[in-house]
């Protein structure tokens, strides 16, 4: 059973995309979580950037992990950036990645902008500051470059962990 979690919400895939390869390479365990709002389409994009904009939440629905939160060594959260901020369901009451230990974040983007801001935004809704970070953008030249140096920086944390 794998210490670690890559914990995560996409709406269009490339945050799913983006953590899977991640958890792979660390060999973690991938959960998705979803508020269960339609967010498919020219309608839900646009959803999605208003809920953002207005830091409009719904309730999440029930996702299960191997273990409880706090056994994990690190969690990695993954949130596509909307609107300048972290996806709405990232920001949910019960915040996704509360409770761990220790946390890192996955942002993913469209754009050129990196949203540094971002991580301290979901800092202030995990009750907990994070140990490292990483901001992509799928299909970019650099995204395979920032994605492995993210992977090294987590494996390096872990080996100077134990």
């Amino acid at each position: 059973m794998s210490d670690i979690l890559c914990l995560y919400y996409s709406r269009s895939g490339n945050t799913r995309q983006t953590m899977a390869e991640i958890a792979e390479a660390l060999e973690a365990e991938l959960v998705e979580f979803t508020d269960g709002v339609d967010r498919q389409g020219r309608k839900g994009y646009f959803r999605s950037g208003l809920d953002a904009m207005r830091r409009s939440t719904h309730p999440l629905e029930k996702f299960e992990t191997a273990k409880p939160l706090e056994e994990y060594r690190l969690v990695i959260l993954g949130s596509p950036v909307w609107a300048g901020r972290c996806a709405s369901p990232c920001v949910a009451a019960e915040a996704p990645g509360a409770g761990a230990e220790s946390g890192a974040y996955v942002l993913t983007r469209g754009g050129d902008k990196r949203y540094e801001e971002v991580y301290r935004q979901m800092d202030s809704y995990t009750a907990q500051p994070h140990l490292l970070e990483a901001s992509l953008r799928p299909g970019s030249v650099g995204y395979v470059f920032w994605r492995d140096k993210f992977i090294q920086d987590v494996q390096r944390y872990l080996a100077e962990q134990t």
